[in-house]
């Protein structure tokens, strides 16, 4: 029993390390690759290698390098927090897993109704993703979820879930809804249809940036005023931004914690409600009465 234990023990040390070990590989990527440079400066997602494509070349950003380390991460994680499970929880870890799994369920039940119950997975998913991204700069990265490319992509997936759901009632019904109230709506009603994504993708995208340049801005603002103010005071004192102490730190608190968890939130929300919205369930009812009544008639032709 003590080897299992042991043994158990390494496992869970070893997804530990796992969980750290992309973050620690991604600081140490970035900082023997980037470039010298002096005072502020606020660029978008260095660009680390190209791929020569026959349409157009693939750049390697450093987002989505980053946006990797965190899968990465977090797959440590749900392996790790997944370990030993049994029928009756006794440990810790397997409380807090039922707590979140029971949470996200209740998330899912409540804005998107018991039949879209399969969902809780990916919407956990899509919270630990963005969550994880925006707190990764914390450590001093580039977080994916201020490149747009990264969050685009993740509104075209939840575009092609929506699409698909509301296709639930049928090409021509679906169709017919570009029509209502009236036809003239029409061109409107497309381009509702396609401002959905471009908004959540803008949307999560744009005020995780902002709170990025906002933060830096500040930061770069108090050390020029504290070099002002006490730049009189004698020796290495005087280089020491005393400004900076403290403001920063309560700053990073809301635009990279405090916001970028409600983004996370945010995006989730928005793609159950947008999901479970288009999803037309009296006319996917009807369509499957009717392939049922379809196949009672075959049956009864056949006997």
């Amino acid at each position: 029993m003590k080897s299992k234990s042991r043994r158990l023990s390494a496992v869970d040390l070893l997804l530990i390390v796992l969980m750290i070990l992309p973050f620690v590989a991604g600081i140490v990527l970035k900082v023997l690759t980037a470039p010298p440079s002096e005072g502020i400066s606020i660029t978008g997602a260095r660009v680390y290698f190209t791929i020569p494509m026959p349409i157009q070349d693939l750049p390697i950003t450093e987002a989505q390098v980053n946006s990797v380390l965190v899968l990465i991460s977090i797959f440590a994680l749900c392996l790790f927090m997944t370990r030993g499970l049994k029928v009756k929880a006794e440990s810790k870890r397997q409380h807090a897993v039922e707590w979140i799994v029971e949470k996200v369920e209740g998330l899912v039940n409540e804005n998107m109704g018991e039949m879209f119950a399969g969902f809780a997975p990916f919407i956990a998913a899509i919270i630990a993703l963005s969550a994880l991204s925006s707190l990764s700069t914390l450590m001093g990265l580039y977080p994916p979820t201020s490149d747009i490319n990264i969050v685009a992509g993740w509104a075209i997936l939840v575009f092609i879930l929506i699409t698909y759901y509301k296709l639930k009632g049928g090409l021509l019904y679906y169709l017919k809804g570009f029509t209502e109230p009236i036809f003239v709506m029409t061109p409107l009603n497309i381009l509702g249809e396609i401002a959905t994504p471009v908004s959540m993708a803008f949307r999560h995208y744009g005020n995780v940036l902002s709170g990025s340049v906002i933060a830096v801005l500040i930061a770069a603002a108090l050390q020029g005023l504290s070099s002002l103010l006490l730049g009189w005071l004698p020796g290495a004192l005087g280089e020491i931004p005393f400004l900076q102490i403290g403001l920063p730190a309560i700053l990073s608190v809301y635009f990279d914690i405090f916001s970028g968890c409600m983004q996370a939130y945010i995006f989730a929300m928005l793609t159950m409600l947008n999901v479970s919205g288009g999803f037309p369930e009296d006319e996917y009812e009807k369509r499957k009465q009717k392939k049922l009544l379809k196949k009672q008639k075959k049956l009864q032709m056949n006997h």
